[in-house]
Formats: structure tokens, C-alpha cells, sequence
């Protein structure tokens, strides 16, 4: 007899089979003499759509919404059922005598197995595989600490509340507002509110009034000095103020009045969780949180050299601090070798700075493995996503960075300027990031004068807030309580929970916003587009506020330590999305929708007229029937830089007639001539090189955005 071990990708399947000496191939997984490893694909198994209940669901009519199914189905999802049906084989085969379950540790991992499971009927005992890393090492430890699955039953029916809430408020809100309005509209109760937060960022933005400021900075001894009020500000908005104080200082001298001397420490940053880490390869290297995540997968499934990426903790737990010395060894071979041999010469402290088992739930801070990294295989976007990791990680086991913070404050009469200096005392974990701070100011005695060589009138702006970027955008998702009532109850809950999303799921969903076109790019800055803002004037107020997930949120959690019961919520959901529909229905009746991006060019396929619409990587033209899923490419955004002002160039125009173009000085060259050109710059460069790159471009323009129909029609976009 023999063990059935069900992981969430092929990846991960094989690494655990290597390990469990499965080395026969068979269809959909690897066979040992003991265990059977098999693999999903993600999610298998889904949800229905609204038509497997009812035929006349293909049908998108208003009066028959709301849709409330008595017994949820669930379907396999046709892309992979070809790996659904072998993984069903595997667990019927009658050799099979118990199913280890090693999916990702999460909710939703476990709701990727249950449906699995539960759909193919099999009913034999079952174990669970928690682990954080997928190096040998951890999964032996991890094979020697199985639980019974039993253990994770609530974590599964709050996964499975989750999902079904979902689907039914995102289904019949989507589908409500579309049949409504005739337009191609979609909402959830993620994605609406983030949506919101854009749109109120925008309105802070467009009702600044900005405040001119004045401030004085004279020059003596060499050094720049601030004047100072009493309250400690440098800009006053009272420019009267600011001049009759420099009429009563010219030609006077500066007087010095106090030096104080505060030594000041600074703990290193805390350890990456995913969103942590999504936000500085934005600001650092421009990435998108996907890319970013994208690359943290390869990192921690083909490469093996980081944890798992989707946590939503910045701390270690106890049992990792043994384990810190190998993963150091590990991570020799690189840059940081010296400071890493520092670190190993002295014992290692478990510090509260970075271990607390308390604030970690599912998956501990991302950090490096035990493996050690081979540099050559890794890419330039892995390459610098290691690295940031890599850097965090030696930072929190390095000293404090320490220095002597020293102000000099001195008087003109009974005017105060402030001088600031900074001399270090011990560099610590900056020597990392090399940042020049120290200004080591001369020596000066109390009531010693100094000439004042110039008077400088400062005049400034207050600032306007900035526009949301990926890495703002997903600061706020993590915690947008800046962006709600105020009930501390559920701003607790927000923050608790990390907001909007998973740190899993909110690369997918700004990735929606901008495929449904409901928001745009400008430069790095994001806008909300035309549509987006009439979306928002036609949706619910409940689906526009982070409120709804706080209070849902409270509801799971409490599923998930079993104090509630998974149907009295999903009952509660019912009611909900009764409420809601008919306020679609009703209170919105004088809400039109008008499409502002219109073209006079026709669909080929079904003769309705083309918007022309802003995707992330370009501009394209999509049908405006809801029912057809024609789209056409007019430019794609592309790698290539303008030889002028080194911007990217934009790909335009079709076959022979392609040419890249820069939106920003204006260059321009043909594609064939791009090909020559390149070729002429590179000698080394072969015809493999320009066709890699050449297929890369139009996998781009395959692959841009789905037509946000097909994201409205699809329950897995919808819903997240």
C-alpha cells in the first residue's frame, strides 16, 4: 500500500518527490515505493458558473438576479482537467491507502486540495504537509511533523466561506450592473474599494490649494542656519513675519547659545513579507507587484534559495533561529561575504527585533533557504530580487547604526537658528545600503560669535498629495484605514487582517483594475480612467468601502477558530446580496453609463462599434458589445529604448508596417531598420537574438489583457 502526497504545482510535486525517492513517471505525477507524488495546477476545481445551474443563465436578463443556488457546485476547470482526471485516478487507485496533503500553507491552499478531494468522492484518511520552503531539508522536518488534516477543517470552511460569499455578491453585483446599464461593468468587494481609494486620492489631488510658505537660511562660518520659532517650525506662512525679521538681523552678528549632543540608535528594517517586498522593487526597480511576485516564485520553487513568498509576516518564529547559521553559509558565494563571515564570528542573538512567534501566523518573513544560490543561473530581476531579500535578512542580524546627533542652536537678537550635524558612531547594518549620512559639524564654543555672510529669503509651495504608484497603491490596500469611517472596531480588524487582499492576491487585483480599464498608467502614476469613475457613481456604497472586507473578515476568522458555523454566515451573505441587488435595481434607476471613448471603427466580428482604451502595456481597441471578445492592438509597450532620451519605445502599426516609436521626443524607426540596427550595435548578437526578442514583443501583444468581458464573464476574476 502506498501514500498519496497532492502538492499545488508541478514544481513543488517534484521537489517533494526527489526527496521522497519517487523517481517513475506516470501520468500527472512520480511513483516510489512508498509514495505517489501528484500535483495540482493551482486551483483544479472552481466554483460553477451561474449557467450550470440553470440553462437560462446564459442569458444575462436583470429579473432573474439575484442568483442564490440552495447547494453550491463546483466544476473542474476545463484548461487543467486533463490534470484533474489524473489526479482522480491517483486517489481511486485501490493501492492507495492514505492522502498527505501538501498544497500551499494558507487558506487557500487548502481549499485548492478539499475541492480537489471532495470531487472525486474518494474518502480515505488524510494528513497535512506544512512547510515554508520547499529545500530538502524542510520537507524531510515537515514529513516528520504531519498533522491530521482534520486539524485544518475550520481553516477550510472559512477558505470555502470566503469563496462563496464572493461569488455570490461579485455575480449578481457584476452581472446586475451590466445588465443595467448595458456596459461592460464588473465590481467585488476588493477590487471596488481599491478602485475607491484611487478615485479619492484623485479628488484630495484636484481640491489642493496650495499655501506659499517663507522661511530664512543665513550663511556663517561656512554652514547653512535655519531660523527657528519657538515651536519648532522653519516655514511660516506669514510673509510680513518673515521680512521684518530680516530688516531686524542685517548686519548683525550670529551668537552661539546651547550645543546638545543626544546619541541616537536605529534598528535595522524588519524582515520582508510579500507586500513589503512588492513595494521596494517598485520604488527600486520599477517592477509591478506581479513581476515581483512572479520572480519571488521562481526564487522559492525552481531556484530554492528563498522561502515562500505569499506571507503576510515580518517576523521569524523560535524553531528558524537554529537554522540561521546554515542558511548564512548558504548564502555565501556573493556579494556580502565579509559581512556575512563577520556575523558567523560572533553567536548569533535571537533578538525580539525579528523573532516573535506571536506575529507570525501561517508562514514566517520571507528570507534565504539553506541552499546555497548559483549567481550564474539567475536573471537581472532575480538577481535584484535576491538580493534585496538577501540584504533584509543579514540587516536585522547586524548591529544597531548609531550616531551622535548634535544641535547648535545660536541667536540674533531674539531670533533662533538651528544647525544640525550628524557624526556616526557605529555604521551597523547601514554598511548594507551605504547611505552617507554623517555631517560633522566644527567645533564651536557657548557665546562665541560668528560673522553672517548672506540672508536668504526661502519661498516654497506645500505639496499636493502624490498619486498612487504600485508600491503606494499597495501600502493603502494593506492598510486603507486612512480611507474609512473611522470605526475602531474595524480599522482594528483591517490592519490586523493586512487589509484589502492577501499579500497573494493584490498583484491580481490592481492587474484587473487596469484590465477592465477601469484604471490607467501615466508614466508610474496611476489614474483612474472615465469609466472607473462612472463605475463608482453606479455601485453600491457597501462595495465601495474597505468595511465590507473588515466585517467579513471578523466573520472568518471567527470560522476559522471555530466559534461560528460556515453556514450561518453564507445565510448572512444571502440576505446581503438580496439587499444589495435590489438596491441596483431600484435606487439607482436614474444612473445612466455613456462611453466617452467611442470609435466610428466596427467590430469585424459583430459589427458594434470599437472603444479605444488604455491598457497597461498599450493602447488597444475593444468591443463595445458585451458579448463579443474581439480585441486589436494599436501600440505596445516595449522593452527597447529610444537611442535620444532613452524612454521606451512604443511598437505601433501592423506586419510590414510595424515601427517603434517614441511618445516622448518623438523618434522613430521601422522594424526593419530597428532589426539592421541592432544587429550593427551588437557584433556578437546572432539572428536567435532578435527572433528571442522579436517573440517576446508579440508574445506581449498576445498577451496584454484579457478583454475585460472575458474578465467579467470569468468567476475567478470577478470574485478575487
Amino acid at each position: 500500500m502506498k501514500t498519496l502526497v497532492l502538492a499545488e504545482k508541478p514544481s513543488v510535486g517534484k521537489d517533494i518527490a526527489r526527496v521522497l525517492h519517487c523517481s517513475k513517471n506516470i501520468n500527472g505525477g512520480l511513483e516510489g515505493k512508498q509514495y505517489i507524488v501528484t500535483w495540482a495546477l493551482g486551483h483544479l476545481v472552481t466554483l460553477a458558473d451561474p449557467e450550470k445551474y440553470d440553462d437560462k443563465y446564459q442569458t444575462w436578463k436583470l429579473e432573474d438576479l439575484p442568483i442564490m443556488p440552495d447547494k453550491m457546485k463546483t466544476v473542474v476547470i476545463k484548461q487543467t482537467a486533463h490534470q484533474y482526471n489524473n489526479v482522480k485516478k491517483l486517489l481511486e487507485r485501490k493501492d492507495i491507502k492514505d492522502i498527505i496533503i501538501a498544497t500551499d500553507a494558507g487558506r487557500e491552499g487548502e481549499l485548492v486540495a478539499r475541492w480537489i478531494i471532495y470531487k472525486t468522492h474518494v474518502k480515505k484518511p488524510m494528513k497535512r504537509l506544512w512547510i515554508s520552503s520547499v529545500t530538502d531539508k524542510a520537507i524531510k522536518e515537515g514529513f516528520q511533523h504531519l498533522k491530521d488534516a482534520s486539524c485544518y477543517d475550520a481553516l477550510y470552511y472559512s477558505a470555502y466561506s470566503r469563496s462563496v460569499a464572493d461569488w455570490l455578491v461579485g455575480i449578481n453585483a457584476s452581472r446586475a450592473l451590466t445588465c443595467k446599464y448595458n456596459a461592460q461593468l464588473n465590481c467585488g468587494r476588493v477590487q471596488t474599494p481599491t478602485l475607491a481609494m484611487i478615485a479619492m486620492q484623485e479628488d484630495k489631488i484636484r481640491n489642493f490649494k496650495p499655501k506659499t510658505h517663507y522661511g530664512i537660511q543665513i550663511l556663517a562660518d561656512n554652514q547653512k542656519w535655519t531660523y527657528t520659532t519657538n515651536k519648532n517650525e522653519i516655514y511660516l506662512f506669514n510673509e510680513k513675519i518673515i521680512d521684518n525679521i530680516i530688516y531686524n538681523i542685517k548686519n548683525k552678528s550670529l551668537e552661539i547659545k546651547d550645543i546638545k549632543t543626544t546619541h541616537k540608535k536605529k534598528q535595522p528594517p524588519l524582515l520582508y513579507d510579500l507586500t513589503e517586498l512588492q513595494r521596494d522593487a517598485n520604488k527600486i526597480y520599477g517592477f509591478s507587484a506581479s513581476q515581483t511576485l512572479d520572480i519571488m516564485q521562481s526564487l522559492y520553487e525552481y531556484h530554492k534559495v528563498l522561502t515562500y513568498p505569499r506571507t503576510d509576516s515580518r517576523y521569524l518564529t523560535d524553531d528558524i533561529v537554529p537554522t540561521l547559521k546554515e542558511r548564512l553559509q548558504a548564502s555565501l558565494g556573493g556579494d556580502y561575504d565579509n559581512i556575512i563571515h563577520d556575523i558567523l564570528a560572533k553567536p548569533i542573538i535571537k533578538k525580539k527585533h525579528y523573532v516573535n512567534n506571536n506575529k507570525v501566523n501561517d508562514h514566517h518573513a520571507i528570507i534565504p533557504t539553506e541552499e546555497s544560490p548559483y549567481f550564474g543561473q539567475f536573471n537581472d530581476a532575480e538577481r535584484k530580487i535576491y538580493d534585496l531579500v538577501l540584504k533584509r535578512f543579514l540587516s536585522v542580524l547586524m548591529d544597531d547604526y548609531q550616531y551622535n546627533s548634535t544641535t547648535i542652536t545660536a541667536t540674533i537678537d531674539s531670533y533662533h537658528f538651528k544647525l544640525l550635524g550628524i557624526t556616526v558612531t557605529q555604521l551597523g547594518f547601514q554598511q548594507l545600503y551605504k547611505t552617507d549620512e554623517e555631517n560633522t559639524l566644527p567645533l564651536y564654543q557657548i557665546h562665541q560669535k560668528l560673522d553672517v555672510i548672506t540672508i536668504n529669503k526661502l519661498v516654497g509651495q506645500t505639496n499636493p498629495p502624490s498619486y498612487f504608484n504600485e508600491a503606494s497603491l499597495l501600502s493603502a490596500m494593506e492598510n486603507p484605514t486612512n480611507f474609512m469611517q473611522g470605526n475602531q472596531s474595524l480599522n482594528r480588524t483591517l490592519v490586523e487582517t493586512g487589509g484589502l487582499g492577501t499579500v497573494a492576491t493584490r498583484a491580481d487585483i490592481i492587474d484587473k483594475l487596469f484590465n477592465s480599464y477601469l484604471i490607467e498608467k501615466h508614466g508610474q502614476d496611476i489614474h483612474i480612467t472615465n469609466k472607473g469613475k462612472q463605475l463608482l457613481n453606479l455601485v453600491p456604497d457597501d462595495l465601495k468601502s474597505p468595511e465590507l472586507t473588515a466585517k467579513w473578515e471578523q466573520e472568518l476568522f471567527l470560522i476559522a477558530h471555530k466559534k461560528k458555523y460556515s453556514n450561518d454566515f453564507i445565510n448572512e451573505i444571502r440576505e446581503y446580496t438580496v439587499k444589495l441587488i435590489n438596491e441596483i435595481k431600484i435606487n439607482n434607476s436614474q444612473g445612466t453609463y455613456r462611453h466617452d471613448n467611442m470609435t466610428h471603427k466596427k467590430c469585424p466580428k459583430c459589427g458594434h462599434y470599437l472603444l479605444e482604451v488604455n491598457g497597461k502595456k498599450g493602447k488597444r481597441l475593444v468591443c463595445s458589445s458585451r458579448e463579443c471578445y474581439y480585441k486589436e492592438n494599436i501600440s505596445i509597450i516595449t522593452n527597447a529604448r529610444c537611442p535620444n532620451c532613452h524612454k521606451k519605445l512604443e511598437l505601433v502599426g501592423k506586419d510590414d508596417k510595424q515601427m517603434f516609436v517614441c511618445k516622448t521626443c518623438g523618434y522613430r524607426i521601422t522594424m526593419k531598420q530597428f532589426k539592421k540596427d541592432r544587429k550593427t550595435r551588437q557584433n556578437t548578437a546572432n539572428k536567435g537574438d532578435v527572433k528571442k526578442y522579436l517573440k517576446k514583443q508579440n508574445q506581449n501583444t498576445q498577451d496584454i489583457e484579457d478583454s475585460p468581458f472575458a474578465a467579467l464573464l470569468s468567476i475567478k476574476d470577478n470574485l478575487k
